[in-house]
């Protein structure tokens, strides 16, 4: 049944109903329209923010995070206050004292392969806030199956892109991306850093994409990535073909969570207690930091014994002792398993241990005068 709107919402929505192409219909459609926004971080805040002012009747908000200070820098739906609690909690809280009006769901979980079907199709149009691989992948897949458009976005340290996937059957994720880069040069936007501005200009983008698709005004993004680099204030549209090549995907599989199988791979970890224990033991390992210059600069583990950065790690493997156990680590734990992967593929048969958690764990269990960044 179709809601009409309130009284108070007609003057919510004044600025609308006088806009070509919404008008007082527009505003319905919006409001008996549902959206999932998968991630609630730096993406998904700008763009939740202005889908609940905008209307949406029903907003669903799909994240397993708990706010960190470290969000804050770029994450503007969240604040001090809300340090520790779940995303999505915070998120709806904030999205609700926005604009009452509107209905948020929320779900405290990943989205992965038992899921995402029945997830994304309790709603009319999918949102990308997530920062890897294997969760576009996912979601790709998921919307190819159930029919439904999704707006893609991605940010890297000045740079965004958008695209609009799958809309009325059209161009696809895999069109533009057929195979995912090797793991360890896809790194996220926390381990590369990233303008704190970036996901606000970028996430409003994908925030006015699902207006104009819902709403059937405009041309959308659909065959076209929009690139946006935020150091020049230039932007971009490039045009791209279908993969003539590509399979239809008809159901889920393993292939779709790509990065996730694989990174179950990791088959040696070390927390960094169990690594004090054993270097008090006269245990003697290659420490080996696959972080930049700069992180170096703001802090260490005492007892490095070389320095690579992760990308550069194939072209100095013969400075990485085969003779020696190694223990890996970066900032959070995710390029230093990326860089333990590449070496076991290489067939090193010396242990190879990722330290877990990285810097950030170190900091919290071993040594607080390591500064987290």
């Amino acid at each position: 049944m179709r809601e009409e709107l309130s009284n108070s919402e007609l003057e919510r929505y004044a600025r609308h109903l006088s806009l070509p192409g919404v008008g007082l219909e527009g505003q319905q459609i919006l409001k008996n329209s549902s959206i999932l926004v998968v991630g609630a971080g730096g993406l998904g805040s700008p763009c939740l923010l202005y889908l609940a002012a905008a209307g949406f009747g029903q907003i669903g908000i799909i994240d397993d995070d708990k706010v960190d200070v470290s969000n804050l820098q770029r994450q503007v739906i969240h604040s001090n206050a809300n340090l520790g609690e779940p995303k999505v909690e915070s998120a709806k809280r904030r999205l609700l004292d926005l604009n009452p009006d509107i209905s948020v769901k929320i779900f405290n979980t990943r989205l992965n392969i038992e899921n995402a079907l029945d997830l994304i199709g309790q709603f009319d149009i999918i949102v990308d806030g997530t920062d890897n691989f294997q969760t576009r992948y996912l979601i790709n897949d998921a919307c190819e199956i159930l029919n439904k458009a999704w707006i893609f976005a991605s940010i890297h340290q000045f740079e965004g892109q958008v695209s609009v996937f799958n809309l009325s059957s059209g161009l696809n994720y895999r069109d533009l991306f057929p195979k995912p880069p090797p793991l360890e040069f896809a790194p996220n936007c926390a381990e590369a850093g990233v303008l704190g501005i970036l996901p606000g200009i970028i996430g409003s983008i994908q925030a006015t994409e699902a207006i104009k698709i819902i709403l059937d005004i405009g041309t959308p993004l659909s065959g076209k990535l929009f690139v946006f680099n935020a150091l020049t204030m230039t932007s971009r549209i490039l045009k791209f073909e279908p993969n003539k090549s590509r399979e239809l995907v008809s159901e889920l599989s393993l292939e779709s969570e790509y990065c996730i199988s694989k990174s179950s791979m990791s088959s040696g970890e070390i927390t960094p207690a169990e690594y004090i224990n054993r270097i008090n033991d006269d245990w003697n390992p290659f420490l080996l930091d696959v972080r930049r210059e700069d992180e170096e600069s703001i802090s260490r583990i005492e007892g490095t014994s070389l320095r690579i950065v992760h990308t550069e790690i194939p072209n100095r493997i013969q400075e990485i002792p085969s003779d020696r156990d190694i223990v890996i680590y970066c900032r959070s734990g995710v390029r230093s398993a990326a860089v333990q992967r590449f070496l076991f593929e290489t067939g090193r048969t010396n242990t190879i241990l990722n330290l877990k958690g990285g810097i950030l764990k170190w900091s919290d269990t071993v040594d607080s005068s390591v500064i987290k960044y």
